[in-house]
Protein backbone atom coordinates (compact mmCIF):
# COMPACT_ATOMS: atom_id res chain seq x y z
CA UNK A 1 0.00 0.00 0.00
CA UNK A 2 1.49 3.32 -0.90
CA UNK A 3 1.49 5.96 1.47
CA UNK A 4 -0.57 9.07 0.86
CA UNK A 5 0.69 12.21 2.05
CA UNK A 6 -1.16 14.46 4.22
CA UNK A 7 -2.25 17.73 2.20
CA UNK A 8 -4.58 19.38 4.45
CA UNK A 9 -3.46 23.11 6.03
CA UNK A 10 -4.06 24.76 8.99
CA UNK A 11 -6.91 27.26 8.33
CA UNK A 12 -6.12 29.33 11.48
CA UNK A 13 -3.01 30.72 9.01
CA UNK A 14 -4.82 31.53 5.58
CA UNK A 15 -7.55 34.55 5.23
CA UNK A 16 -10.81 32.04 4.01
CA UNK A 17 -13.49 33.12 2.31
CA UNK A 18 -17.03 31.35 2.21
CA UNK A 19 -19.42 30.42 -0.53
CA UNK A 20 -22.66 28.51 0.13
CA UNK A 21 -23.31 25.90 -1.77
CA UNK A 22 -26.86 24.43 -1.45
CA UNK A 23 -28.87 24.76 1.71
CA UNK A 24 -32.06 22.69 2.21
CA UNK A 25 -34.76 21.82 4.71
CA UNK A 26 -34.60 18.27 5.90
CA UNK A 27 -36.81 17.05 8.50
CA UNK A 28 -37.04 14.18 11.40
CA UNK A 29 -39.98 12.60 12.04
CA UNK A 30 -40.31 11.63 15.45
CA UNK A 31 -43.74 10.54 17.56
CA UNK A 32 -44.68 14.40 17.92
CA UNK A 33 -44.23 14.96 14.10
CA UNK A 34 -41.94 16.44 11.95
CA UNK A 35 -38.80 18.33 13.23
CA UNK A 36 -37.28 20.24 10.63
CA UNK A 37 -33.94 21.72 10.54
CA UNK A 38 -31.39 23.17 7.47
CA UNK A 39 -28.34 21.50 6.10
CA UNK A 40 -25.86 23.78 4.31
CA UNK A 41 -23.14 22.71 2.02
CA UNK A 42 -20.49 25.43 2.16
CA UNK A 43 -17.16 25.66 0.20
CA UNK A 44 -14.26 27.74 1.82
CA UNK A 45 -11.28 28.92 0.11
CA UNK A 46 -8.47 31.73 0.15
CA UNK A 47 -8.66 32.34 -3.71
CA UNK A 48 -5.09 31.17 -4.05
CA UNK A 49 -4.84 27.87 -4.17
CA UNK A 50 -6.73 26.42 -1.23
CA UNK A 51 -10.09 24.85 -0.74
CA UNK A 52 -12.00 23.20 1.38
CA UNK A 53 -15.72 22.19 1.79
CA UNK A 54 -18.03 20.88 4.77
CA UNK A 55 -21.57 20.38 5.78
CA UNK A 56 -23.37 21.52 8.55
CA UNK A 57 -27.23 20.69 10.22
CA UNK A 58 -29.26 23.02 12.63
CA UNK A 59 -32.28 24.20 13.30
CA UNK A 60 -31.35 27.88 12.36
CA UNK A 61 -29.80 28.91 8.36
CA UNK A 62 -26.99 30.90 9.85
CA UNK A 63 -25.84 28.17 12.31
CA UNK A 64 -26.26 25.64 10.27
CA UNK A 65 -23.66 27.75 7.45
CA UNK A 66 -21.08 28.71 10.68
CA UNK A 67 -21.14 24.89 11.16
CA UNK A 68 -20.28 24.17 7.33
CA UNK A 69 -17.32 26.62 7.29
CA UNK A 70 -16.44 25.02 10.70
CA UNK A 71 -16.45 21.55 8.87
CA UNK A 72 -14.77 23.05 5.81
CA UNK A 73 -12.22 24.44 7.46
CA UNK A 74 -10.93 21.38 8.51
CA UNK A 75 -10.75 19.71 4.92
CA UNK A 76 -8.68 22.19 3.21
CA UNK A 77 -6.51 20.51 0.14
CA UNK A 78 -3.81 22.56 -1.97
CA UNK A 79 -4.20 22.78 -5.66
CA UNK A 80 -1.62 24.04 -8.24
CA UNK A 81 -2.98 27.14 -9.87
CA UNK A 82 0.18 28.07 -12.83
CA UNK A 83 -1.01 31.25 -14.45
CA UNK A 84 -4.40 31.52 -12.90
CA UNK A 85 -4.98 27.76 -14.68
CA UNK A 86 -4.31 24.37 -13.69
CA UNK A 87 -1.33 22.01 -15.02
CA UNK A 88 -3.68 19.63 -16.89
CA UNK A 89 -6.75 17.79 -17.80
CA UNK A 90 -8.40 15.97 -14.89
CA UNK A 91 -11.51 13.69 -14.58
CA UNK A 92 -12.57 13.83 -11.34
CA UNK A 93 -15.25 10.90 -9.63
CA UNK A 94 -17.25 10.49 -6.17
CA UNK A 95 -20.51 8.41 -6.32
CA UNK A 96 -22.69 9.20 -9.58
CA UNK A 97 -21.48 12.78 -10.10
CA UNK A 98 -18.21 13.12 -12.92
CA UNK A 99 -16.63 16.21 -13.28
CA UNK A 100 -13.90 17.21 -16.25
CA UNK A 101 -11.85 20.13 -16.25
CA UNK A 102 -9.42 21.36 -18.26
CA UNK A 103 -6.75 24.20 -18.17
CA UNK A 104 -7.72 27.30 -20.30
CA UNK A 105 -5.83 29.82 -21.97
CA UNK A 106 -5.53 33.58 -20.32
CA UNK A 107 -9.19 35.44 -20.41
CA UNK A 108 -11.39 32.77 -20.57
CA UNK A 109 -12.84 32.63 -17.08
CA UNK A 110 -14.12 29.90 -15.25
CA UNK A 111 -16.40 27.92 -17.63
CA UNK A 112 -18.70 25.87 -14.56
CA UNK A 113 -21.93 25.33 -13.60
CA UNK A 114 -22.78 26.09 -9.94
CA UNK A 115 -21.34 24.40 -8.14
CA UNK A 116 -18.37 23.78 -9.51
CA UNK A 117 -17.75 27.32 -10.24
CA UNK A 118 -17.93 28.02 -6.34
CA UNK A 119 -15.24 25.47 -6.17
CA UNK A 120 -13.21 26.30 -8.88
CA UNK A 121 -13.40 30.06 -7.25
CA UNK A 122 -12.36 29.54 -4.13
CA UNK A 123 -9.43 27.82 -5.16
CA UNK A 124 -8.12 30.78 -7.15
CA UNK A 125 -8.49 29.22 -10.77
CA UNK A 126 -9.57 32.36 -13.24
CA UNK A 127 -9.31 29.85 -16.55
CA UNK A 128 -10.46 26.95 -16.86
CA UNK A 129 -13.44 24.35 -18.86
CA UNK A 130 -15.13 22.20 -16.41
CA UNK A 131 -18.41 19.80 -17.42
CA UNK A 132 -20.30 17.65 -14.81
CA UNK A 133 -21.21 14.63 -17.01
CA UNK A 134 -22.96 12.43 -14.19
CA UNK A 135 -25.41 13.16 -11.20
CA UNK A 136 -25.68 16.86 -10.84
CA UNK A 137 -26.44 16.49 -7.24
CA UNK A 138 -24.18 19.46 -5.61
CA UNK A 139 -23.12 17.48 -2.87
CA UNK A 140 -21.42 14.68 -4.91
CA UNK A 141 -20.22 17.18 -7.69
CA UNK A 142 -18.26 19.57 -4.89
CA UNK A 143 -17.14 16.12 -3.83
CA UNK A 144 -15.82 14.77 -7.23
CA UNK A 145 -14.42 18.47 -8.00
CA UNK A 146 -12.71 18.86 -4.96
CA UNK A 147 -11.48 15.45 -5.80
CA UNK A 148 -9.87 16.16 -9.27
CA UNK A 149 -8.41 19.16 -7.75
CA UNK A 150 -6.27 17.35 -5.56
CA UNK A 151 -5.27 14.74 -8.30
CA UNK A 152 -3.57 17.66 -9.71
CA UNK A 153 0.20 17.67 -10.07
CA UNK A 154 2.30 20.29 -10.77
CA UNK A 155 5.68 19.90 -13.73
CA UNK A 156 7.83 20.54 -10.33
CA UNK A 157 6.03 17.28 -8.61
CA UNK A 158 6.36 15.38 -11.23
CA UNK A 159 9.98 16.13 -11.59
CA UNK A 160 10.89 15.49 -8.29
CA UNK A 161 9.08 12.31 -7.94
CA UNK A 162 10.90 10.94 -11.71
CA UNK A 163 14.18 12.35 -10.29
CA UNK A 164 14.62 14.26 -14.01
CA UNK A 165 15.69 18.17 -14.42
CA UNK A 166 12.22 20.52 -15.08
CA UNK A 167 13.72 20.63 -18.63
CA UNK A 168 12.84 16.48 -18.98
CA UNK A 169 9.39 16.85 -18.08
CA UNK A 170 8.56 19.14 -20.33
CA UNK A 171 10.13 17.84 -23.19
CA UNK A 172 7.58 15.75 -25.80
Amino acid sequence: MTKVKDVRLKASELELKDKVVSIQRVAKVTKGGRTFSFSALVVVGDENGTVGYGLGKAREVQEAITKGVDDAKKNLIRVPVIKGTIPHDQLGMFDGAKVLIKPASDGTGVIAGGSMRAVLESAGIHNVLAKSLGSSNPHNVVKATVKALSDLRDPYTVAKNRNLPLSKVFKG
